[in-house]
């Protein structure tokens, strides 16, 4: 069983029990791998917030297009962040997207493991 703060010690709150519950059935080289490869991967709270800031100074939507979400990042773009209120939104929920969009990097980290050693090494 590996230990989740030995290899991704940045992590806090949900995201760290969700890494954890899935290092729990890795041994320590394959929980260096998945860190390795999720910490490259993954998006800080704080970029996300610091880039949705960047909605009110006429920069709507990089946060989306960072997170991977290209139509709502055109959308915002051309609409001054749907006229300020989805950037409004999405400053309150900041922590959530970088959440979501990092479980989603988590589930394909784990896949593209699973995919390169036999999934009989890699449980999800």
């Amino acid at each position: 069983m590996a230990n989740v703060l030995k290899h991704l010690p940045e992590l806090e709150g949900m995201e760290l029990g969700y890494i954890q519950g899935i290092l729990k059935s890795m041994d320590e080289e394959q929980a260096g791998l998945f860190a390795q490869v999720y910490r490259a991967r993954r998006k800080d709270n704080q970029m996300v917030l610091i880039l949705t800031l960047l909605g009110f100074f006429g920069f709507a939507g990089l946060h989306r297009f960072v997170l991977g979400q290209i139509g709502l990042g055109i959308l915002y773009f051309f609409t001054i962040g749907l006229c300020f209120i989805g950037t409004i939104v999405d400053l309150v929920n900041y922590k959530s997207l970088a959440y979501e969009y990092n479980i989603k990097v988590a589930h394909e980290t784990l896949s593209m493991m699973s995919n390169s050693f036999g999934s009989e090494s890699v449980t999800s």
